[in-house]
């Protein structure tokens, strides 16, 4: 189907109107098929996998790129600018998010050879990588690829069919994984963060999505005003189509971190219990570990074993005084 053949945009074609794209089928299936078999393998071994980390990359990963190419979006994509606003936000920011929380790299590791996975591991762990993966450079390429792909002449090429479209989408999904598999940090990194970090960046990076979409609404540049009004006589005009897609790209822009959000929230969250625990298994070991040297010493001096009974709770110095990550920074007790 053409532009030209594109029927005027109505609420019920929201469900109507679909279309196949070849690329983004092969992609889809191909990698769905790789990821449940490597699946399928590692349980025939006897290892777990979590379902949902199935459930995210095949489910929500794959099934949004899916969607977001085939469904309404990829049927108005080149005749509506909000369409394909919303396409593009997406593929950078929703279908990565869910392809990382999937754990493929993991997944990968569990069937390649030995010497492979020790090769990867010494790239993983090697200055270039750790570079490369500072969380700077990956948020501004992330953060500026809308900016750049919005006010150049990058969009209008998109527009005109080609191979330019589709290089597009897969460069937005690439971008977006290298982004979310540095910040989810569910697959072997360079460098871990704390979460913290990408709490941070991730609300930079919502100031900048308002930015564009403001920039975009209040149309201080006609992006592609040419194209639209040459492939459909219906619809709104041009600018408003523009104003409705700068919209887009904001509203979409935030309502996609929000996933996000809820995920690292729920990661430091199980962070913090499991460092809890440990914290609390140490202290009982060394109260145990006392309790023994104690019975040693009245051993050795000829004194009868204490009754539990008759001793007190146990006085223990605080344990952030003894946590090596906080050493050195509280004075002992007397000082204070």
């Amino acid at each position: 189907m053409s532009a030209y053949d594109v029927p005027p945009f109505t609420p019920v074609r929201v469900l109507t109107e679909w279309t196949f794209d070849p690329l983004t089928a092969v992609l889809v299936i191909g990698l769905g098929a790789a990821y449940l078999t490597g699946v399928r393998k590692l349980r025939a071994r006897g290892e777990a996998w979590p379902r949902t980390r199935t459930v995210h990359f095949v489910g929500l990963g794959l099934g949004t790129w899916a969607l977001t190419t085939m469904s309404c979006l990829g049927v108005y994509q080149d005749v509506l600018f909000w369409a394909r606003a919303v396409q593009n936000m997406l593929l950078l920011m929703v279908v990565p998010l869910f392809l990382a929380e999937g754990a493929p790299l993991t997944l990968l590791r569990a069937f390649l050879p030995r010497p492979a996975v020790a090769r990867l591991g010494r790239i993983r762990r090697g200055k270039a990588a750790a570079a490369l993966t500072f969380p700077l450079l990956p948020s501004a390429v992330f953060v500026l690829t809308p900016f750049v792909l919005y006010l150049t002449g990058w969009y209008p090429a998109t527009l005109h069919g080609g191979i330019a479209p589709h290089l597009t989408r897969l460069l937005l999904v690439a971008i977006g994984s290298v982004y979310f598999w540095t910040r989810v940090q569910v697959d072997p990194v360079p460098r871990r963060y704390p979460h913290l970090v990408s709490m941070w960046l991730t609300f930079a990076e919502v100031i900048f999505d308002g930015a564009l979409g403001l920039y975009v609404m209040l149309g201080h540049q006609e992006i592609a005003w040419g194209h639209y009004q040459a492939v459909r006589p219906w619809g709104p005009s041009p600018h408003q189509d523009q104003v409705w897609g700068g919209g887009a790209l904001w509203f979409t822009g935030d309502l996609a971190g929000l996933p996000f959000l809820a995920i690292l929230l729920v990661r430091m969250i199980r962070e913090d219990e499991r460092r809890a625990h440990r914290i609390d298994r140490e202290l009982d070991a060394q109260a145990a570990a006392r309790k023994a040297e104690s019975a040693v010493a009245r051993a050795e001096a000829g004194l009868a074993p204490s009754d539990p009974a008759d001793e007190g709770p146990e006085m223990m110095r605080p344990w952030w005084e003894t946590d090596p990550r906080f050493a050195g920074r509280y004075g002992p007790v007397s000082e204070r």
